[in-house]
């Protein structure tokens, strides 16, 4: 039996064109793919970059409002309380305020008279007072000095208001233009208060 034939396959023979092209479309292939996934990369950085900025920019609007509305309920509250407490410290100031005066204007007039007199020896002392006041203040003064002492009442004087004598050493009292200006400091307070107060 003959022997058959084998086909002989020279690297010759072998199509060099078609291997090249198959090279060259892998490595355009793998070029596409690397610039593709370059250019994705990029756009997902880009789109994470500008959520942040956009969640910054929410974040302090959101805050800048937060603030706000915290700075009104602040401004409020301070308003409810001052008009609260306003009658309260008026009263005070216009009742409370006198009454003490009254009540703590011998022991006053005390602390002044005494470095007076013991500068100025046996000297008599002359009080000029609202007759109002007189016998608290002359039952004090000769209970705890023993000194000579002359009242003169003055009916246009405050009743916080003593002037002292004590031979050409003169001293003055005045409770009355305290309390005064105390109850003058806090109507004005509360003025002010309701002048720059968010709902006023």
């Amino acid at each position: 039996m003959p022997m058959p034939k084998l086909e002989v396959f020279d690297a010759e023979t072998r199509p060099k064109p078609a291997a090249a092209a198959a090279t060259v479309e892998i490595g355009a292939v793998e070029e596409a793919k690397l610039a593709a996934y370059e250019q994705g990369y990029k756009a997902g950085w880009d789109d994470a970059a500008a959520a942040q900025s956009e969640d910054q920019t929410r974040i302090r609007a959101d805050l800048a409002r937060n603030l706000q509305a915290l700075s009104f309920t602040y401004q409020e509250a301070r308003a409810h309380i001052l008009k609260a407490l306003e009658p309260l410290l008026t009263e005070m100031a216009d009742r409370l305020l006198p009454v003490m005066a009254r009540e703590t204007l011998a022991p006053l007039v005390l602390e002044r008279l005494m470095p007076l007199a013991e500068a100025l020896g046996d000297q008599p002392a002359v009080l000029v007072l609202n007759p109002g006041m007189r016998e608290a203040v002359e039952g004090l003064i000769e209970q705890a000095t023993g000194l000579p002492l002359t009242i003169e009442e003055e009916p246009t004087l405050g009743e916080g208001q003593v002037y002292i004598r004590l031979g050409a050493a003169e001293a003055k009292v005045d409770l009355t233009r305290v309390t005064a200006e105390i109850a003058t400091a806090v109507r004005s307070f509360f003025s002010l208060a309701e002048e720059i107060s968010p709902n006023g």
